[in-house]
């Protein structure tokens, strides 16, 4: 796995140059903005209310003495609170609504690595794509939540926080790295498949959503840049793989999901 971690980091390397070959760039004007619309919207969140969650973060601090340095403790907590959610809830937003423009993405960097031959893909239409982009990260926000949230808590507490923050960044790398991986084998697999799929690699994803955290705590170029070289990099290495592991149909073959779950 530790081997597919470092290729999923790697295949950023070269991006741009193969967004600006493929001449890319044209689909990322909507997606850039939906992402800078909900990253602003959530910085403006922490903003403003973590002073009204510290409040309710403070009653639990029920002596006189304490309480003023309590109170500042609180707020600050609140806002970053505020701020994890938003990260994890950004990240699902933007990748479920950017699906439409993504996929075009992604195909075109499979046509690019495979050249003209004779493999087959499924064509989706454009709700079809934001339908699936909704499922895969409903599910995938759900149950990054589920880890998350009591990871959060343990966070504060002296030691076991390192190792606690350490998880919920590898476990937020993990799920951004699936919903970039989905763009392509939105076109090969079903729902099910794509979820044996991802499991096998998690390494890749892993790798691949690591830096994509990572280059969301980059001023405003972070909102900008972040998704489209992500999607193009989890999209090389996922057609890399299925085309080594032959899971990508031939012409008047019929696809099986044999290799994916043997």
């Amino acid at each position: 796995m530790f081997k597919n971690i470092i290729n999923g980091a790697k295949a950023y390397l070269g991006t741009f140059g193969l967004i600006s070959k493929l001449g890319l760039w044209k689909y990322f004007a909507i997606p850039i903005l939906i992402s800078i619309v909900t990253g602003l919207t959530f910085v403006a969140l922490a903003y403003f209310f973590a002073d009204n969650l510290g409040g309710l973060i403070a009653k639990i601090w029920v002596w006189e003495w304490g309480s003023e340095t309590f109170g500042t403790i609180s707020n600050f907590i609140g806002g970053v609170l505020i701020l994890v959610l938003g990260l994890v809830l950004y990240k699902h937003i933007v990748m479920a609504l950017s699906a439409p423009f993504m996929s075009p993405v992604s195909e075109q960097v499979e046509a690019h690595l495979l050249g003209e031959t004779t493999h087959e893909h499924r064509n989706t239409s454009f709700r079809q794509q934001l339908s699936r982009g909704i499922r895969i990260n409903l599910r995938n926000l759900l149950r990054e939540l589920l880890f998350m949230i009591p990871l959060v808590i343990l966070s504060f507490i002296p030691v076991v926080g390192i190792i606690a923050t350490v998880l919920i960044f590898l476990i937020q790398a993990y799920y951004v790295g699936f919903g970039n991986m989905d763009y392509t084998m939105e076109r090969h697999f079903g729902y099910k498949e794509s979820v044996q799929f991802v499991r096998k690699h998690r390494g890749l994803a892993i790798g691949n959503g690591a830096i994509f955290v990572l280059m969301l705590f980059i001023p405003i170029i972070g909102f900008i840049i972040t998704l489209p070289i992500s999607v193009v990099a989890a999209s090389t290495e996922t057609v890399k793989i299925l085309e080594e592991k032959k899971l990508i149909a031939k012409s008047n073959t019929p696809k099986t999901t044999e290799a994916i779950t043997e």
